[in-house]
């Protein structure tokens, strides 16, 4: 109740002050003004200095649905406690800002309808408390060391659970969750609460983060709209949901942002971690030769080459496949490969031979896509993809989106499909796990290594074949 009292008050205050500027008129001004602010779940700069982030892109669709005149101004605040405030002084037509439809902020603001369900866990450092100390139960959190961002859901769910644990106490920062996440990573923190596919992606860069128990039931994420605002674009948003969460367009988007989150183990990630810092410098600098050969992001064939051999130059497989990249005989014979031992020619070689594979995709398919399809034809081999793909478009999936062929893919090993397919069984499930880890691998390093310069702005790759294709 009182949590309720200050947030009216708050809202109270904010309508006394002086109006603002009224917004242009979105249908005169075709602009439409988004609040949100810097995270890894709604807006950020990515490793190829371009901007990113689910909200983000959500926001961009929902422009382009508005008609072909329409665009987005991102209003960029510091912390998700400026973003509601913000939109009730007037400054945007909507928050998109990952924002948990809870009962006090549906006193300020109305929602839309919600796209996507969260899980709050509470998180802990495992190298820093023992397994048997691990609290399971919301009584067990009494004394310990626990801060979250001030004003978010998780302050309200705290104060909720204080009702029953009444020796319950936190603190309140005014920082983000992935900082109080880090915090706990880092042992000057005991505990915070997060949303599941927060801690999912952050436990790839700091493996000792732990989930300790959940709390409460999944809340809903939803879009924000000042109550005193422009009823038809609350109600195209509405609209847009509906359309992109029935025609798949949603799911593909959370497969982007979160579909390898979970692929990976403590160990993985811990070994991962360790061999970039021991190994992959070693390699370095021709993964980087190979990105101004190919075109192709440096940091993604050291993910390849991890997921093969674990940067391993002398790795060989049962069935003769070896190097870095792990070529197969024939591949490499076609590639001019003399040595596949050879760390050069190895990964050069394993770019020249992903490029290729890009190229035997559709046209149609648009990235990311493409390279994920590409790097499941790099494990499985092209022709296999496409009996998957053809089995995709059988079972009604759609054959052109990777989230729809991750469903098939896994089939190619079952009689009832494999035997109706041109190039018959094969061990489907693998290229599944060997992308997601692969997608893993290359946002660690997306996060810790800069992509080293500019892609060429064309690459004939026909020209490039040609031309190497007695050489290493």
């Amino acid at each position: 109740m009182r949590a309720l009292l200050i947030m009216l008050a708050v809202a109270s205050l904010i309508g006394c002050q002086k109006p603002q500027k009224a917004l242009p008129d979105p249908q005169q001004s075709k602009e439409i003004v988004v609040v949100t602010h810097n995270g890894p779940n709604t807006y950020y700069v990515n490793g190829d200095n371009q901007f990113a982030g689910l909200e983000y892109d959500l926001a961009k669709m929902f422009a382009k649905e508005l008609g072909p005149d329409y665009s987005v101004k991102f209003l960029v605040v510091s912390n998700i406690t400026q973003v509601i405030p913000t939109l009730l002084k007037g400054k945007a037509h909507l928050a998109a800002a990952n924002l948990s439809v809870t009962h006090l902020r549906q006193h300020l603001v109305q929602f839309s309808a919600p796209y996507q369900n969260v899980q709050q866990q509470v998180v802990y450092n495992r190298e820093m408390v023992a397994k048997k100390e691990v609290p399971k139960k919301p009584q067990g959190l009494i004394g310990k060391d626990i801060a979250v961002p001030v004003g978010t859901s998780y302050a309200e769910r705290l104060a909720e659970l204080r009702q029953q644990e009444p020796g319950l106490q936190w603190r309140e920062l005014k920082t983000s969750s992935d900082d109080l996440l880090q915090q706990v990573a880092d042992g000057s923190l005991g505990y915070t609460l997060a949303d599941g596919h927060l801690v999912s992606i952050l436990q790839n860069y700091y493996p000792n983060l732990g989930v300790a128990m959940d709390i409460g039931e999944a809340e809903k994420i939803a879009w924000a709209f000042p109550k005193t605002g422009e009823p038809w674009l609350y109600k195209k948003a509405n609209l847009f949901f509906a359309r992109i969460l029935k025609d798949g367009t949603m799911h593909n988007l959370l497969d982007r942002y979160y579909g390898h989150s979970e692929r990976l183990n403590q160990l993985d990630v811990t070994a991962f971690l360790k061999r970039s810092r021991t190994l992959l410098p070693k390699y370095i600098e021709l993964f980087k030769k190979a990105q101004e050969l190919t075109g192709i992001d440096w940091r993604l064939l050291a993910a390849i080459s991890y997921q093969e051999s674990h940067w391993d130059t002398f790795n060989t497989s049962p069935t003769n496949v070896r190097g870095l990249m792990m070529l197969t005989e024939e591949t490499a014979d076609r590639l001019g490969v003399t040595d596949r031992l050879d760390p050069n020619q190895s990964i050069i070689a394993g770019a020249r031979y992903v490029l290729t594979l890009k190229d035997m995709i559709p046209k149609r398919i648009p990235e990311p896509d493409r390279t994920y399809m590409a790097l499941a034809a790099y494990n499985i081999g092209y022709a296999h993809l496409e009996d998957a793909r053809v089995l995709a478009q059988r079972l009604k999936l759609n054959p052109d989106s990777w989230v729809d062929l991750k469903k098939a893919l896994p089939l190619l090993n079952k009689e009832e499909y494999y035997s109706t397919l041109k190039y018959g069984f094969a061990r489907g499930g693998a290229p599944v796990v060997f992308v997601e880890s692969i997608r893993t691998y290359y946002k660690i390093l997306e996060k810790h290594e800069p992509k080293h310069q500019e892609l060429l702005p064309s690459f004939n790759l026909a020209w490039f074949n040609a031309r190497h294709a007695a050489t290493p």
